[in-house]
């Protein structure tokens, strides 16, 4: 199947997120996507999902006008997307998950889970994804977890699989087997289309790209024609700096000690077991690990968010296990989460007032029981500004930031008062390569002013970029730590730690 976007146009009031883009998806090609943060990379594909209706512009498939009512006409055309954060019920087998709401039915109309495990078998032989459909979701690692939402979309018959960061919780090695993957629906005669953030990833997998800066098209063409530093001109509009850039480490005395720490989540299961760390003033520790091996939950419970079953969470000496997250933060811990939209911002709130969301009860935002609201204003103009967060006034809603300029709304709220410890969890995710290369630089610089930095990122090059010591998390626990000083920590080893070799 072919498709052709052509002169496609959507504007959100005044602002215009796609003009005049032409596009073409081919059949039997890997067509890459590139944008920053706020391109219109997510406008124009759901524009192609049938999700919103262009305001000019027509889409062809096959040559032949058509025109999406509803994302049902989108899929009834063979176009199938698969999300960066996974659709599946936990608790459904893959088999379940995959005839959600198209289930096959037998006698009486009752549901006929044997088709549909034949089914999914079919699937799995032609494209070599090779999972189990009577595994419980819950059950199966991120990997399969994402063959899982392949399997859904060719389910239903696509032709056209649009793939958005696919690699964003994958280790280096399950990246490779995603490729082979890849690949292989490619040489069905599939059309991909692969939006990522990652350049190296982009080059080697696909067949040709095409760059979106501003809501245009801005340039592309075959991967051998490229290199990572020209696609980031595309991108961002300058040249972009692809290594942190820091001096070598001078560790201090430790700033956090965790010991013997055991964390229940939920459902209450251990997801952090008996784990230990220490961190120093004036060095970046990163903790590499696929996502849920309990990250998120030592992250909660060393910022107060939950509590710790057992062990112990030491700061600067100082035993705060039990300690609200009010008074880590005035102690002088800041925290970059890991869901900017859920836990780090309020959508509806300004700017300003996201700007002093764990700050506003004291100097110098509050006089008594009173807030100054035009010192509030000026303060976040003025780190607006020191941040880099690109708004045409602290008065407008967070929600209209671009993702990008959400975190360095975070980073600037957490990292201008005077910190002691940052705890940054997956500080980067989702961002572009200029947002990517501002964060990191301030994180660098917080700690060459002494501070200690905790990184928790599935992003290994950030891992590997970023750190003076990696740590390996895995089902709850340290099972490895690397000396990265000057990069010498092994890619190959730290990835074959994420996956358990070391477990």
């Amino acid at each position: 199947m072919d498709i052709d976007l052509i002169g496609i146009t959507k504007r959100f009031g005044p602002v215009t997120a796609n003009e005049e883009v032409d596009l073409s998806i081919r059949g039997g090609e890997v067509l890459g996507l590139l944008g920053e943060n706020g391109a219109g990379k997510s406008t124009l594909m759901n524009v192609l999902s049938g999700l919103y209706r262009p305001d000019a512009g027509e889409i062809r498939v096959d040559g032949r006008p058509v025109s999406f009512a509803g994302p049902g006409d989108s899929i009834a055309a063979g176009i199938g997307m698969v999300h960066q954060h996974f659709m599946l019920v936990p608790v459904f087998t893959v088999a379940e998950n995959v005839v959600l709401g198209v289930e096959p039915t037998g006698r009486f109309d009752r549901l006929d889970l044997g088709r549909a495990r034949a089914q999914v078998r079919t699937i799995n032989q032609t494209y070599g994804l090779e999972v189990d459909p009577d595994t419980r979701i819950e059950d199966l690692p991120v990997g399969l977890q994402q063959r899982v939402e392949i399997i859904k979309v060719l389910f239903r018959e696509a032709e056209v699989l649009i793939l958005d960061e696919p690699t964003a919780v994958l280790t280096p090695q399950e990246v490779d087997e995603f490729f082979g993957i890849v690949r292989g629906l490619r040489d069905q005669g599939k059309a991909i289309v692969f939006i990522t953030h990652k350049l190296r990833e982009i080059l080697e997998i696909a067949d040709r790209i095409s760059v979106l800066r501003a809501g245009r098209i801005v340039g592309g063409g075959r991967p051998g024609e490229m290199t990572p530093e020209s696609l980031a001109v595309m991108m961002v509009g300058r040249p972009v700096h692809f290594d942190v850039e820091k001096a070598p480490r001078a560790p201090g005395e430790p700033i956090l000690e965790v010991a013997d720490l055991t964390v229940l989540g939920e459902d209450g299961k251990t997801t952090v077991d008996t784990l230990s760390l220490t961190v120093h003033s004036g060095e970046i520790v990163g903790i590499a690990g696929v996502q849920g091996n309990g990250q998120s939950a030592l992250v909660e419970c060393l910022t107060g968010l939950s509590p710790a079953l057992s062990g112990s969470v030491r700061y600067q000496g100082q035993d705060i296990t039990g300690a609200s997250p009010r008074a880590r933060h005035r102690m002088g811990i800041a925290h970059i989460p890991e869901d900017r939209q859920r836990m780090g911002l309020i959508g509806s709130f300004s700017v300003a007032e996201n700007m002093v969301l764990d700050s506003y009860y004291g100097p110098p935002y509050a006089k008594g029981p009173v807030i100054d609201w035009p010192e509030v204003e000026r303060r976040a103009a003025r780190n607006a500004v020191d941040f880099d967060v690109r708004t045409p006034s602290v008065f407008l809603e967070a929600r209209a930031l671009s993702g990008g300029n959400q975190q360095k709304l975070i980073v600037a709220r957490e990292l201008m008062r005077d910190t002691k410890l940052v705890i940054a969890a997956q500080p980067t995710r989702g961002l572009d390569v200029g947002s990517i290369e501002y964060i990191h630089a301030r994180l660098v610089a917080a700690r060459d002013e002494g501070d200690g930095v905790l990184i928790v990122s599935s992003e290994l090059d950030e891992i590997l970029g970023l750190s003076d010591r990696v740590l390996v998390m895995f089902k709850g626990r340290i099972v490895a730590e690397f000396d990265n000083a000057g990069g010498a920590a092994d890619r190959g080893r730290v990835g074959l730690a994420m996956a358990g070799a070391a477990a």
